[in-house]
């Protein structure tokens, strides 16, 4: 094989799929037509549970650096301030979650964050190159690239990986359908981020997220460290209105926001703009042979709630260890398996949420509704996947099981020093924690690490209880047992052997 995994679109699916693979030292390759990356703001909200991924990944100091928190909603009547309210609910504090707050960066940023990471481990993207056909096999894949100059390449992989969006060719070339494919809000929406002027701009401050309801939803969200506002708007639902949205000029951007909200403002640039119908829908399958669908290429969700960046970004952190663990391990390939069967069960819980949460925001007087704890995506999980293992003989009431999130914890080395579970947790391994209270020897295989920690607190007991609990590299629970030789069968079977 020429590379063993072939990435389609470098967005942030492709993007941490890429990461991942490059800290395994998997050989692959990330294509994506567009010159430098997703120009716009697109997906904005980065849920607790993605920071905890961005974390292990080693980019999560950087990302938080290029945002903020969720502001605060200004609701406006006419050019009258009325109430401030909060749309977003931070995650209970608690030693077990890291990062509470969900945290607003504009997709275009987090792209760059991620490009430079990948570059930073030694990986990069090949933009103005095109996948424009592919043909499968039981061994692999042979695609055909084609670049801005028009000269064209064959490449054979492995595996290839579409993170190309929800209008994916890959997905389209497979001919695998979207199930469930509908309109969520026939109203056509209007997002775009522009150069907000005009003498009532300082009246939009950029501590808030401004909205008005009135006249049809408006809402200004001024970005962290950028001079750009964010623009969203709905439009009633009328034949051609959609098309008349997505004709919408500078001037026209400018009048709209002046008319809704009756303050003195102007639209001096458009640095890019969207205007769509928000659907929902999912891939009848993840999964075609050595094709795997990622992403919106495999599930496209409303805006409401922050869902889908968020979902799609999970969804190659999922993938990332088993492509390696069948490609280095030599896991049997029936492991991929559980990437459809996994993220297909998540992806369809959360439109069903994000499709929810659309349909309460719809009442024009009122506007967007508080987004709940449900949205942090903290307490998704895998306990019906075939790779979670219960087998203790209690388990408390509501306690943490195979298959959960495994949580954090602040916790201490047998030397004195101050540390966290999700230290050891962090990178490419496999975690076993000893939670019995009786030494357990420690795994020959080089993949997983068995830590030392002192719980000088109690926080990992309160978290975890007791037993033996084998951490997937992407932080969830395999195997979670009172018996040290429940251990050795689950990684014989993980690893094929």
């Amino acid at each position: 094989m020429e590379t063993e995994v072939l990435i389609a679109g470098a967005g942030p699916t492709g993007l941490v799929l890429a990461i991942d693979l490059a800290r395994r030292g998997i050989r692959h390759r990330i294509v994506d037509q567009s010159e430098r990356g997703f120009p716009g703001s697109r997906g904005t909200g980065i849920q607790p549970r993605t920071l905890e991924v961005l974390d292990d990944l080693g980019a999560v100091e950087a990302l938080m650096a290029a945002g903020g928190p969720v502001p605060l909603v200004q609701n406006w009547r006419g050019t009258e301030r009325t109430d401030v309210r909060q749309l977003v609910v931070p995650a209970d504090a608690s030693p077990g979650v890291p990062y509470p707050v969900p945290w607003m960066v504009p997709q275009w940023r987090t792209v760059e964050v991620l490009t430079a990471h990948l570059e930073e481990l030694g990986g990069h993207v090949e933009f103005r190159t095109e996948l424009t056909g592919f043909a499968h096999d039981a061994d692999g894949v042979t695609a055909t690239l084609r670049r801005a100059d028009g000269t064209a390449e064959t490449v054979r992989a492995a595996w290839l990986v579409a993170a190309d969006g929800g209008r994916s060719t890959v997905r389209r070339t497979l001919g695998v359908p979207m199930t469930g494919t509908q309109v969520v809000d026939p109203h056509p929406m209007l997002v775009a981020d522009v150069i907000l002027e005009g003498p009532d701009r300082p009246h939009i401050d950029r501590d808030h997220w401004h909205m008005w309801a009135e006249n049809g939803l408006l809402a200004l969200r001024p970005f962290e460290g950028t001079e750009t506002t964010q623009v969203m708007a709905s439009f009633p639902d009328a034949e051609g209105a959609l098309e008349a949205a997505q004709a919408l000029t500078p001037d026209d951007i400018g009048r709209l926001v002046a008319e809704r909200s009756g303050l003195r403002l102007t639209v001096g640039e458009v640095r890019w703009s969207s205007a769509f119908r928000p659907r929902m829908g999912m891939a009848e399958r993840f999964r075609t042979g050595r094709v795997l669908l990622a992403g919106d290429a495999a599930h496209i969700h409303s805006p409401a709630g922050g869902q889908g960046l968020n979902t799609s970004l999970q969804d190659a952190y999922n993938l990332g260890w088993k492509l390696a663990a069948v490609l280095r391990l030599g896991a049997p390939d029936s492991l991929i398996d559980t990437y459809d069967a996994e993220r297909s069960k998540v992806a369809a819980d959360v439109l069903s949420l994000s499709s929810r949460i659309h349909a309460s925001d719809r009442v024009p007087e009122r506007g967007p509704q508080r987004r709940g704890k449900e949205t942090h995506q903290l307490t998704l999980g895998y306990r019906e996947s075939p790779l979670s293992r219960e087998l203790r003989r209690e388990i408390p009431e509501g306690g943490l099981q195979a298959g959960d999130r495994a949580p954090d914890a602040p916790c201490g080395t047998p030397a004195g020093a101050a540390m966290r579970l999700f230290d050891a947790f962090r990178g490419p391994h496999f975690t076993l924690l000893n939670l019995t209270g009786t030494p357990v020897q420690a795994p020959e295989a080089d993949w997983i690490r068995m830590p030392e920690v002192v719980d000088a607190h109690g926080h990992i007991k309160e978290a975890y209880g007791t037993g033996l609990f084998l951490i997937r590299p992407d932080g969830y629970v395999g195997l979670a047992t009172d018996d040290p030789a429940d251990v050795a069968p689950y990684l014989a079977e993980l690893a094929g052997v």
